[in-house]
């Protein structure tokens, strides 16, 4: 098959997309891969294109919150969009392909395959179009809403109507100036999510596909040396807020590190796009900070993690057997936060911006209460082949 797979967004929105075309290309699939720019990403060897958006330098030049969102829409968020939206439909028109697997971002996905004639797959990470009875959509709301749960999926509609305008834009370079009317449903849905730390809602339609996380199977990437090193010198933590960029990152620095000196703990200080930094005065040798370590490798042996609870990282966190404390910023991460301890895997989430010693030191002693639970749900996870399932599904259209 030729397979045209498109995402937008972060670093967690893009790896498990090169995770998919890796594994069906390995399987004489012809797959190439529409991106965001600098994701970050290692797409060595695959036929990638870009998909004419920055997300990287969008977050570190304003940071993240809804109302930086709305600040800088005319000027960077709309217009990233809009090249966006259009670069998706140009670069599946030159690729021609028999189908097409898209983020819910990538809003022009299915106008471009019902153009050609191909059947159009939603992938999600966090289930926020897949409508259930048995949670609000993450992110929207952070609370049951019990038979209006259904209701709170209507915003994810509501952000297609925002773009409109965008969409028509891009589907001008369709055959006949115009996309077909009305988009034809996803043929599948993959909820590429593992059941034992999202079990399947009973009111998913058959279409809908709870595959696993999308994880390559390959070997750990080996850590640089320094890294290796502080990992085999005694208990410690790893922190990690990802692509998360907002208010004071050394003072959250500041708290992860007293805090794991309460609890004795080491900690593993991964930076990412600016969510953390460690103070001067605060560098020891009980302490490492770098931008980024492969999480395969450092969070084996890790304590616990304390981290802002995105899809991608409470996947590969769980996969590792290691318990969590989650700080939730935005989005879908109070929704993980709440899921992981509801399953014994957490403490209650911490908000980041109640990050203190106050609440970080008794939350660590919870989760480092978890491990036993952890590390058998760790197991579970790993038995999963989620990218194995996705392509079932894919060859079975």
């Amino acid at each position: 098959m030729r397979m045209m797979l498109l995402t937008s967004g972060s670093r967690g929105d893009v790896e498990p997309f090169a995770a998919l075309a890796r594994r069906a290309s390995a399987h004489g699939h012809e797959v190439r891969l529409g991106l965001p720019e600098n994701s970050g990403v290692d797409v060595a060897g695959l036929d990638a294109v870009t998909l004419d958006v920055d997300f990287h330098r969008l977050i570190q030049t304003h940071g993240i919150s809804q109302w930086t969102a709305v600040r800088h829409f005319r000027t960077e968020v709309g217009p990233g969009m809009r090249r966006m939206l259009a670069a998706a439909v140009r670069e599946t028109l030159a690729f021609r392909p028999d189908v097409v697997v898209h983020h819910p971002k990538v809003l022009t996905a299915p106008a471009v395959a019902d153009a050609l004639g191909a059947p159009h797959v939603l992938a999600e990470f966090v289930p926020v179009v897949t409508p259930t009875r048995e949670f609000p959509a993450p992110g929207v709301v952070n609370r049951d809403l019990g038979r209006l749960n259904r209701a709170t999926y209507s915003v994810a509609r509501a952000a297609e109507r925002m773009f409109r305008r965008d969409m028509e834009r891009a589907c001008a370079q369709l055959p006949g100036g115009r996309a077909p009317s009305p988009a034809s449903p996803p043929r599948a849905t993959l909820e590429a999510i593992s059941p034992h730390l999202l079990p399947r809602p009973a009111d998913w339609p058959e279409s809908v596909h709870l595959t696993g996380a999308w994880h390559e199977d390959s070997a750990a990437q080996e850590p640089d040396p320094a890294v290796a090193e502080f990992v085999r010198g005694g208990p410690y933590l790893v922190a990690s807020f990802g692509s998360m960029a907002a208010g004071n990152p050394h003072a959250r620095g500041r708290t992860v590190v007293e805090s794991a000196r309460a609890h004795g703990l080491r900690t593993l200080l991964l930076t990412g796009w600016g969510g953390l930094a460690l103070p001067e005065n605060l560098r020891d040798d009980d302490v490492l900070a770098l931008p980024t370590a492969p999480l395969d490798a450092v969070l084996p042996g890790a304590a616990l993690a304390v981290h802002h609870g995105g899809a991608g990282t409470v996947h590969t966190v769980a996969r590792a057997g290691v318990p969590s404390v989650v700080v939730p910023f935005i989005a879908d991460q109070p929704f993980w936060g709440r899921q992981l301890h509801r399953l014994g895997l957490a403490p209650a989430p911490v908000p980041y911006r109640k990050l203190t010693q106050a609440t970080l030191v008794p939350a660590m002693g919870e989760a480092m209460a978890c491990r036993e639970r952890a590390a058998g749900v760790g197991r579970a996870v790993r038995d999963e082949d989620g990218l194995g399932s996705a392509l079932e599904v894919l060859t079975g259209l």
